[in-house]
């Protein structure tokens, strides 16, 4: 998967920023401010090339870039929260973020749900390797061919080894029924996804669930017998002092005011406003950076046995022991030692957030009210690493070299990397990369076959000789690598330059193409019978729709009956979108024809 950030057509918006620090005389109040000013209009960029001046910009022409309204920051230092700031407004021509603005955390419910699960199991209630289903009274984890002989536990669920499957939950549009807990892991209606169960040994493998966490929600229900906000208002929230969070679903009315408004990636608000979360475990809470802050500060006061309102320091410990994948109970767990942190993200729809804490004592929260406020946050945490100089999250240095601009002609061409499109091309002297729905990237060489990004740390490395009758890429990012590919073929590269070209045209534009509804209808049915079209589609797609056939064939045949289709939006990249309604549940498809019919983009 790409993670290289699009540009998009800059809007006007509002730039309002407030902000709060406490116990600070007037130097010092000043200096901080100075320090603030500093991370606000020098957003940092993901390269440094060595030898040129650090080319900034500033948060505001991100946020309006980005189609971000409103953004909300909490920064840790020597274990207290040096200062918190909001920026931008909470709808647009709203009213401004401040420290106090109610945004959801999504997914960073998950750690914070795991202090509770290690309060209980200090006290005795809980224990983290006894099979989940002794707790469960309400609902139990259905018995299969995995579970025979290892049962599910609860150190597996909260670190993502369970072996459940769901990966996320979508939530609820504002006035539509919503599932009980049990219906939710039933999959049955009015649920919108599908049943949560086990499909792996327990244990053996890393995969990440949200479903997991909705059992956990009903085993501390029904451990408790309290409802999962009174709970962790008493076990958690209450303790710690994160006195605006709340686990409520929906956000009570009366609260509404405080809470900042969704808003999707084309800078539209999200019909109805924020969506509700019943699996408020994994994705319930609203709250603040602040008191995020709050909750990451009692951990590592926890760690070092300064603070034991929650948890001790042996069980702080276990919390940030990471196991497979760099988990921990609750959190990811990274670094290096003496530097280790724990962090976890949050995308919920129309909110995305970041969190990151250093064991001794440093860290950030950042949450924003746009489904592509993912890319400000990470700008801004990089820039925050920058400015604090963190051991991790910066930027990278590289050097600039000449190299002979014909040697690039030979990688030329389009290429698939994860299951993205990316196309390389040369203009005169300069270099340039392409990834579908987003503008294109000059790239930089520092060697002949080596070429970099300066807006963000990533790196393309080809690979051409003897050995390789194509020519590949790998593509690197942050340190990781995402994925190698060979070049494709020239008719594939024709029709993927040809997606890339109009992809963001009809992004903007919004409106369906006249093809793709009755293509949408014809895939489905082909899929059914097990007999897709393999040439009416993209060479490329083909293969991974091969690949994918058992699974989409046998989650259609679950859904039951076709009953209608409707066209949603236009995505980033191009692809028109349904919603395809099943007798029992609901599909969305993405697909988009090239002018002679073939389906280049196809997603469900």
């Amino acid at each position: 998967m790409f993670f290289f950030r699009s540009a998009a057509v800059c809007c006007a918006a509002a730039f309002i920023a407030t902000g709060l620090f406490a116990g600070q005389g007037k130097k010092e109040a000043s200096l901080l401010e100075t320090r603030i000013q500093r991370i606000e209009n020098g957003m940092v960029p993901g390269t440094l090339v060595k030898g040129e001046p650090v080319k900034t910009k500033k948060l505001s022409d991100w946020m309006a870039e980005m189609h971000v309204p409103g953004v909300s920051v909490a920064v840790i230092h020597n274990g207290e929260i040096e200062w918190a700031r909001g920026f931008g407004a909470t709808k647009i021509g709203g009213a401004p973020v401040t420290p106090e603005t109610l945004f959801q955390a999504a997914s960073i419910s998950k750690p914070v749900t795991a202090l509770a699960v290690l309060h209980l199991v200090q006290s005795g209630k809980l224990n983290l390797d006894a099979d989940v289903n002794q707790y469960l009274k309400t609902w139990k984890v259905p018995e299969n061919e995995f579970t025979a002989k290892t049962k599910v536990t609860l150190r597996e669920l909260l670190t993502h080894t369970a072996g459940t499957t769901v990966h996320g939950f979508p939530g609820y549009a504002s006035g539509v029924t919503l599932p009980t807990l049990v219906q939710v892991l039933n999959g049955e209606k009015p649920a919108n996804t599908p049943a949560i169960r086990v499909d792996t040994v327990p244990g053996t493998n890393w995969r990440y669930s949200g479903g997991g966490y909705v059992i956990i929600q009903q085993v501390l229900e029904d451990v408790t017998g309290k409802p999962f906000p009174k709970l962790m208002q008493e076990i958690v929230l209450g303790p710690i002092g994160m006195t605006h969070s709340t686990f409520e679903q929906p956000l009570p009315a009366s609260r509404l005011p405080e809470a900042a408004m969704p808003y999707d990636p084309n800078g539209q608000a999200v019909a109805g406003g924020p969506h509700t979360y019943p699996e408020m475990a994994p994705a319930g809470l609203w709250t603040t950076p602040s008191d995020l802050a709050r909750y990451a500060i009692e951990v590592q006061r926890a760690l070092v046995g300064k603070s034991n309102r929650v948890i001790s320091a042996a069980t702080a410990r276990q919390m940030l022991t990471p196991g497979k994948n760099h988990w921990g109970l609750g959190p990811g767990v990274l670094g290096s030692e003496g530097h280790l942190y724990f962090s976890h993200g949050g995308a919920n729809d129309g909110f995305q957030c970041n969190l990151v804490a250093y064991e001794n004592g440093d860290g950030a929260v950042i949450m924003t009210n746009s489904d592509r406020g993912g890319a400000v946050a990470g700008e801004l945490q990089r820039t925050i690493a920058y400015e604090y100089k963190w051991p991790d999250f910066q930027p990278v240095e590289r050097t600039l070299v000449k190299i002979n601009p014909k040697v690039f002609d030979g990688y030329a061409g389009a290429y698939l990397v994860g299951r993205d499109y990316m196309t390389v091309s040369r203009e005169g002297d300069r270099f340039f990369v392409r990834i579908s729905g987003q503008e294109p990237f000059e790239i930089f060489p520092q060697s002949d076959h080596e070429f970099f990004l300066t807006d963000v740390d990533a790196q393309l490395i080809f690979k051409t000789g003897a050995d390789t009758k194509t020519p590949q890429v790998t593509l690197r990012q942050n340190g990781h690598e995402q994925g190698t590919s060979a070049r494709l073929s020239d008719r594939e590269f024709k029709l993927i330059a040809e997606e890339q070209a109009t992809g963001p045209a009809r992004f903007k534009e919004q409106k369906p193409d006249p093809r793709t509804e009755a293509a949408a209808r014809q895939v489905l049915e082909d899929i059914r019978r097990g007999e897709p079209k393999y040439d009416q589609v993209l060479p490329v797609l083909a293969a991974m729709l091969r690949d994918d056939l058992p699974e989409l064939k046998a989650n259609l045949d679950r859904l039951g009956a076709f009953k209608s289709i409707t066209f949603k939006s236009v995505g980033q990249r191009g692809a028109d979108i349904y919603q395809v309604k099943f007798e029992k549940g609901e599909m969305e498809v993405r697909i988009m024809l090239s002018r002679d019919g073939t389906i280049v983009r196809l997603g469900f």
